[in-house]
């Protein structure tokens, strides 16, 4: 059966995974394989997701599962995202139900929580559990945060937008060989999932800025003005790369070019913010 979540539309042997390693085939339907299986829970900062202009000064339940749908060789959490590495957490990934974690950020309400955010590994790759989970924190009066590529097609976005308070969507570059050759996605499927997401959530952008990859004014010069041809007031964080996983071939971003890129972006859009500085 053929998966329709992202554009890799992938083809799904009963019993087998897709590219992702959180989808299967059982009895003839493409099913999350990791749905409720969480890998990690806490209380985070709302800043820590990105998002500074959402809620700013509260906290919000974190909760993510494993899988993912490009292979970032920078990725900091790829022992969740990477299919060939998250198999290890089919079986230790605690089981959640979307009634369990509603209650639990409700219950953390006192402490300034303010809702559940989706977040980790690549939630949109299992959005079942977060259309169900949302439904029911959003009945709790409480806020939907989603954290993603945007890799996703847009008829997933259209099942869960209804339930989703805000997002802070990665945007990791602006060329095709960058989306392309180093993080195996598609430039065009995010673009177009940010677009859409515009129109019902709050949105927030992030790029890792890699040294002698995505790092050129240019190539920010036109990042940041796309942007702006949605919104100028859409908030854009431009965040430092430290070498990690598969990518120690070269040195952390330095400061001041993430502060000047800033700068660039500013030119373009109101709300710039610098991020791992």
């Amino acid at each position: 059966m053929k998966c329709q979540v992202c554009f890799r539309q992938c083809d799904i042997d009963e019993g087998k995974v897709g590219f992702c390693g959180a989808r299967t085939c059982l009895d003839g339907n493409i099913v999350a394989d990791n749905y409720g299986r969480l890998t990690s829970i806490a209380l985070d900062p709302i800043e820590k997701k990105p998002l500074n202009r959402f809620y700013p000064g509260s906290y919000i339940l974190s909760v993510g599962s494993y899988g993912c749908s490009l292979r970032c060789p920078f990725c900091q959490n790829y022992e969740i995202s990477w299919s060939d590495m998250s198999f290890k957490f089919k079986e230790r990934a605690d089981y959640y139900s979307p009634q369990e974690i509603a209650d639990i950020a409700k219950r953390y309400e006192s402490q300034g929580n303010i809702g559940v955010a989706f977040t980790y590994n690549e939630p949109l790759v299992g959005y079942e559990f977060v259309r169900d989970t949302a439904k029911l924190v959003k009945a709790n009066g409480m806020k939907n945060v989603l954290v993603t590529s945007g890799n996703a097609s847009l008829s997933v976005l259209s099942e869960i937008a209804p339930y989703i308070d805000a997002m802070n969507i990665d945007l990791k570059g602006f060329s095709d060989s960058y989306y392309n050759d180093i993080i195996k996605g598609k430039r065009k499927a995010v673009m177009d999932f940010i677009v859409e997401a515009y129109k019902s959530s709050h949105i927030e952008i992030t790029t890792l800025i890699i040294p002698d990859l995505n790092d050129s004014d240019k190539e920010m010069l036109e990042l940041s003005s796309w942007i702006a041809s949605i919104d100028r007031k859409i908030p854009l964080h431009i965040s430092r790369f430290f070498p990690t996983f598969n990518m120690t071939d070269r040195n952390a971003t330095s400061v001041e070019l993430i502060y000047h890129l800033a700068d660039v972006a500013r030119e373009k859009l109101d709300y710039v913010y610098t991020g791992n500085c």
